[in-house]
């Protein structure tokens, strides 16, 4: 089976690894410089493998930050989250030993070191939480582990980070910084004007497309990416909330570049009981906000609650791009006209909640066993494709004569509304701009009704559109008044 934690190119590769609740994600969000993996004082947070480029001094590697080792069977959770984390050591170039120093060595420390030496042997050890003198005591029996000097540190407040650097450039070379993009790879481009389209354009395809998997917790999302990518990359299992943090997978379909983010399960807020599942809710809104494209999963057994909306609906504010995918249909196949009943249920419900967002794109599977997960990608690609279609102006403005003809404006203070002009500027999602005579009295109804004209004349079915009005400039508001 091939491994997609290996990266396949020249960047080294780290690892972080201890036992539970050591510091590890606060090892690599300090390494990475951004807050990447959530950090909470209880044990076993991190669950799967996360990878995020990172750098100390010179140094530039992917740093992949690890579940806590656990010795429990791997039928149990912790015992899967053993293996995907002995699964990662053989992936990399060095291995950061974690070990909390307030603690000391523990009996699990020196189990895990006596696998790893027969594991890895490029292995530094790294005693976290040795700010003051609280750590003494456990980095020196640090150096019974059996991998050298220990390196003092302290994750949480940057200390100790130039000897961990000079340990660390023993073992991995230094590498050239690649050339950055004018663009930040997570946002949108800076112009949006319609000579910089083609450009824009361009730079897009070139980056990844960011595609999140959300919905409720246990509905299959983690099993849908494992079966997109063609391999255990995250854990599964029945237990409800396994994912707490968003894990992005590098990928490639059809040789696009595709960045898939599993993301937490997200309950009605008033079910979020404890500070640890708000911040992973909070890590799933943010993955919402950064995706071109979202996948909001669903149980075919039990399609389309109220949570399912609130997502989808979250969805659709951000002016993300939306596909439905109905997991587990297979559950529905012993009844055809229950089967049907459900799918016209669906359907109903969608075209009730966003009016504004009609004929949203469903695409049912089984990810359990793989049948119908190959009509998910065309499906996405489709859509995102519509979220970054752009119209040429003097085709909006012909069309808009058409409309004032077909469906005139309303009336205002007696006289009729004149439409003026129209453009489009922007996309990702398709965003218009209407100049009229007296645009603040064009009123909700009219405004509807262009848009929902936009969307089927230009065929832009399924993703959000913004249409804003601009009030016509009065070419004698310069002038000066005549003096009397």
């Amino acid at each position: 089976m091939a491994n997609s934690l290996s990266s396949g190119d020249d960047v080294p590769r780290v690892a972080i690894v201890g036992r539970p609740n050591v510091g590890k994600s606060t090892l690599f969000n300090r390494l990475v410089g951004k807050r990447h993996a959530i950090v909470d004082d209880t044990p076993g947070v991190t669950r799967d493998v996360r990878v995020s480029p990172a750098q100390l001094g010179d140094l530039r590697f992917d740093l992949l930050d690890t579940a806590g080792w656990e010795t429990a069977d791997v039928a149990r959770l912790e015992g899967r989250m053993r293996v995907f984390t002995e699964r990662a050591v053989d992936t990399v170039d060095a291995v950061l030993f974690l070990i909390d120093a307030r603690a000391g060595v523990l009996p699990l420390d020196e189990a895990f070191a006596s696998w790893l030496r027969k594991r890895h042997d490029k292995v530094i050890v790294v005693a976290n939480k040795c700010e003051g003198k609280a750590g003494q005591n456990g980095l020196a029996e640090a150096h019974a582990l059996g991998f050298g000097q220990p390196i003092p540190v302290s994750a949480e407040h940057g200390e100790g980070l130039s000897d961990l650097h000079e340990a660390m450039a023993k073992l991995i070379p230094a590498v050239e910084p690649e050339e950055e993009d004018d663009e930040d790879e997570e946002g949108l481009p800076s112009e949006t004007k319609e000579k910089h389209a083609e450009a824009a354009a361009a730079a897009a395809a070139k980056r990844p497309l960011m595609l999140a998997i959300v919905g409720r917790p246990n509905v299959g999302k983690s099993t849908l990416l494992n079966r997109l990518v063609g391999e255990e990359r995250v854990l599964t299992g029945p237990e409800a909330g396994i994912t707490r943090d968003s894990i992005r997978v590098e990928w490639q379909w059809r040789g696009r570049k595709i960045r898939l983010i599993d993301t937490a399960g997200m309950r009605r807020r008033s079910r979020i009981d404890h500070r640890l599942e708000s911040m992973s809710v909070a890590d799933t809104l943010n993955a919402i906000r950064l995706a071109d494209v979202v996948v909001v999963v669903l149980d075919a057994g039990d399609m389309l609650e109220k949570q399912d909306l609130t997502v989808a609906g979250r969805v659709i504010d951000e002016g993300r791009a939306l596909v439905i995918a109905v997991n587990k249909t297979d559950l529905l196949t012993e009844d055809r006209s229950g089967a049907s009943k459900a799918w016209r249920k669906l359907n109903d419900r969608l075209e009730a909640s966003f009016a504004q967002v009609k004929d949203v794109p469903i695409v049912g599977f089984s990810a359990l066993n793989g049948r119908g997960v190959e009509r998910l990608m065309p499906k996405v690609m489709e859509t995102y494709d519509i979220w970054n279609k752009r119209i040429p102006t003097p085709q909006l403005n012909r069309w808009l004569r058409e409309m004032e003809v077909l469906h005139p404006p309303p009336l205002s203070k007696g006289r009729r509304i004149r439409l003026r002009f129209m453009s489009q500027i922007k996309t990702r999602p398709p965003t218009f701009i209407l100049s009229a005579s007296q645009a603040d009295e064009l009123g909700k109804d009219y405004i509807r009704y262009l848009t929902n004209r936009l969307r089927d004349d230009f065929g832009m079915p399924g993703v959000p559109i913004r249409l804003n009005m601009r009030k016509a400039k009065n070419p004698y508001a310069s002038r000066a008044k005549p003096q009397r």
